[in-house]
């Protein structure tokens, strides 16, 4: 065979390429089955050592209850009903509270610190007075926002407002202040106006400061809905735990705390789907490949 007639070769290095990939999207599944199947067996196993604890008396089952009992707390909630009325509708009546809290405290807080953020006068003018509100405890407001309110809903949300504004206000005023300022330069060379560089420049470039707030503020919006309820309510999960404590059902209240801790959960990955539809540009967490 001469050399003009002889058939190249193909370089394997796009298959290599390929293989290298296949490679680390099966490390990074392995290392996700791992973690989860870690994380179940951690649960299972505390759930067992507390079980086991209480049943042998090591802890007072009396005061600390035990999962068995908990789960059978949910169960008759779930199928006959609270003192309250039925359970969806305690769910559903904190839920309402903490979203609306929150969604006035989010964008309060977004409003207020991308103000502020990009008005200097505005922050030197403020900034004293969100300090000294933020030094506020404010949970004990809870019994204010109850007297200026009453037992409705209003003091409800009012309490969640309150503890959701400042950690959304403060990312979103710091986002507003790390914006690359060759990029504001660069807009307002173009014939950019301050609301188009606020709108265009300012605002998509403190959205990850602003969705990392997000995580953190509904579960403080729960709390400010469970610490109103507790204090003063007619229903919600609040008032379940109070009248479990009242009637020294420790069951009542650990069974309450879970419901709650799974609708934070639901929120934090609904919240975590809508973070990665918005950015989709930013790579992925390649650390579990490894």
């Amino acid at each position: 065979m001469s050399p003009e007639t002889a058939t190249p070769v193909k370089s394997p290095a796009g298959t290599g390429r390929t293989d290298r990939s296949r490679a680390r999207a099966r490390a990074a599944r392995r290392h996700k089955v791992l973690v989860h199947g870690t994380r179940v067996l951690l649960l299972v196993g505390l759930l067992g050592l507390w079980e086991g604890l209480a049943r042998s008396a090591v802890i007072d089952p009396f005061n600390f209850s035990m999962p068995s009992k908990i789960w059978d707390q949910m169960s008759q909630w779930a199928l006959h009903g609270t003192p309250q009325g039925p359970l969806w509708e305690q769910i559903w009546y904190t839920l309402y509270e903490a979203l609306l809290g929150w969604v006035i405290g989010v964008f309060g807080g977004v409003v207020l610190g991308i103000a502020l953020g990009r008005i200097r006068f505005l922050a030197e003018v403020l900034g004293p007075y969100i300090k000294v509100l933020n030094a506020l405890p404010r949970i004990v407001l809870a019994p204010i926002f109850l007297i200026w309110f009453g037992l409705g809903p209003a003091s409800k949300v009012a309490s969640a407002v309150v503890l959701v504004f400042f950690p959304v206000f403060f990312n979103a005023f710091q986002g507003a202040r790390e914006v690359d300022r060759n990029l504001v330069a660069n807009s307002r060379i173009l014939g950019a106006s301050n609301r188009q560089v606020t709108l265009q420049v300012v605002i998509p470039s403190a959205t990850s400061w602003i969705f990392t707030s997000l995580h953190v503020s509904f579960g403080f919006a729960l709390i400010g809905a469970i610490v109103g309820e507790y204090i003063g309510a007619t229903k919600g999960l609040g008032l379940l735990v109070a009248a479990s404590q009242g009637t020294f059902n420790a069951a009542g209240v650990y069974a309450a705390m879970v419901i709650l801790a799974v609708v934070a959960l639901l929120a934090e990955g609904l919240l975590a789907f809508l973070e990665r539809r918005l950015f989709r540009w930013k790579p992925a967490d390649t650390t579990g490949a490894r």
